[in-house]
């Protein structure tokens, strides 16, 4: 049975006390046994949390009780064990970055697109479909047709969008362009910048892709494998399921496939994709920081052995 709900959500809206936000906000997820990462910026905020079902649905409702955050919209997913250790609320100069000054998605964005109209969208051989994630993030899944920036941070978008030769305009007239990534805020970003560039027509999919494989049929899908989500889950299938891939916790991404059998692959420490990345000294930290989580996770089983024990009827 599936006893973590996990709540996904974002709004740009003006936040210029969100630093008095972050005290009640925090206490409010503790005290409801909810955790995840709240990030909070003068632009909004932007975040996923788990817990009980009751629990997230009360730190969805204080939230919606500041009248800037009444209509805020978050998207859910199941899974049966925890996807966040712990609980962090982060203040930000911005809840998502490109790095490109002076881009507000509450005045300038792209078109919506509705997940049940953006099969059509996609399908029209005019349209440019754009995957605005990170590599390791499309290596695991996209829509069919779409290309891949082979970026490795979001930051790296606006060059690639000021050189990409689909993005050129043809016959002095720009193509029309379609973007989407995990839950729709990247594209706020990177439709707004387009946007700011000249291109007239540019949409994007409203609630992302976790909002489109929640609202279409598996049958009439143009999703093609797993959804990289940032937690413990990792992955998540076409009914929102986790996944079948593995974190490396060394690079916080999805391991290669069959790395497990890699001679560079060490949980905790290193996979084949960052092995060469880090040194020694820095190895040796990866692996206390796995004794301590190893340790943290028996002690939290114990707890949890423990309460069950009390609760059985004798």
């Amino acid at each position: 049975m599936s006893a973590f709900l996990t709540a996904a959500f974002y709004k740009f809206v003006a936040l210029p006390d969100c630093a008095d936000l972050k005290a009640p906000l925090l206490a409010v997820c503790e005290s409801h046994a909810v955790k995840g990462t709240i990030l909070l910026a003068p632009e909004g905020i932007n975040s996923t949390i788990a817990g009980p079902e009751r629990g997230v649905h009360a730190v969805l409702a204080w939230l919606r009780r500041d009248a800037r955050l009444a209509d805020l919209q978050h998207k859910e997913a199941w899974a049966t064990t925890p996807p966040f250790n712990r609980m962090k609320v982060r203040l930000k100069r911005e809840i998502v970055t490109p790095r490109v000054p002076g881009l507000d998605p509450t005045k300038t964005v792209g078109t919506y697109v509705k997940p049940a109209d953006w099969n059509r969208l996609i399908q029209d051989p005019d349209v440019v479909v754009v995957d605005t994630r990170n590599d390791y993030e499309v290596a695991i899944g996209s829509f069919a047709g779409a290309i891949n920036p082979h970026i490795k941070t979001f930051c790296e978008l606006p060059q690639w969008a000021a050189q990409a030769p689909a993005l050129r305009a043809t016959a002095g007239k720009r193509p029309k362009v379609a973007m989407f990534c995990t839950g729709g805020i990247r594209c706020e970003k990177s439709t707004a910048l387009l946007r700011s560039q000249g291109f007239d027509e540019v949409y994007h999919l409203e609630g992302g892709i976790l909002k489109y494989l929640e609202t279409v049929a598996p049958q009439d899908s143009l999703w093609q494998g797993e959804c990289f989500v940032f937690d413990e889950r990792v992955s998540v299938d076409h009914s929102l399921k986790p996944g079948q891939h593995t974190l490396c916790r060394a690079c916080r991404q999805p391991l290669p496939e069959g790395d497990l059998q890699s001679p560079l692959y060490e949980l905790g420490v290193s996979c084949s994709r960052c092995h060469g990345h880090t040194n020694a000294a820095q190895k040796d930290g990866a692996r206390e920081r796995q004794r301590q989580w190893d340790l943290a996770k028996a002690r939290r089983h114990m707890q949890v052995d423990a309460q069950h024990k009390l609760s059985s009827p004798l």
